[in-house]
């Protein structure tokens, strides 16, 4: 099954394919989070975090798809903090390219020395700096509604 359809190739983004993506990158956690949202009320201290991307939060990724997918997403995300606090956090993670990974391990060599190239860090992020980022969200009382891009610190992402 191929999984890249790039911006430009838009006749290759059939409705099937676009159907398919929303359904797992959006319908999956809006399922999900209703699912939970009576049980984690009734905790009083329930917690989600959602991991988009910097698709998200600029064009790019593997397809228009993909990347609207993640942009609603992270609009899911701050609909959900209103409508679940005060009693759940509702927060986002949106990483960038991050090497090690089987999806980063899909990307041409160019472009992931591109992107490391274009952050001010000179890397892109790391597996752990996201999971540290989903347990830092955990344990925050007063955050909710917020997503950190987790990139290495690509200019085009921050706002």
């Amino acid at each position: 099954m191929e999984r890249r359809h790039p911006f430009k190739e838009l006749d290759a983004l059939t409705p099937e394919i676009w159907d398919r993506i929303l359904e797992t990158n959006l319908r999956g956690p809006f399922l999900l989070a209703r699912g939970f949202a009576s049980e984690l009320r009734r905790h009083k201290a329930g917690r989600i975090v959602n991991i988009a991307s910097i698709a998200g939060v600029a064009p790019g990724g593997s397809s228009i798809a993909y990347a609207v997918s993640k942009a609603a997403l992270i609009h899911l995300t701050h609909c959900l903090a209103v409508t679940l606090s005060p009693e759940v956090t509702v927060n986002c993670v949106a990483p960038g390219l991050v090497e090690g990974t089987r999806m980063a391990e899909r990307v041409p060599e160019a472009m992931r020395q591109m992107a490391r190239a274009q952050s001010v860090l000179g890397q892109t992020g790391s597996v752990d700096d996201i999971a540290q980022l989903v347990v830092a969200y955990c344990r925050m009382d007063s955050v909710t509604g917020q997503t950190i891009v987790v990139d290495g610190g690509n200019p085009m992402a921050m706002h």
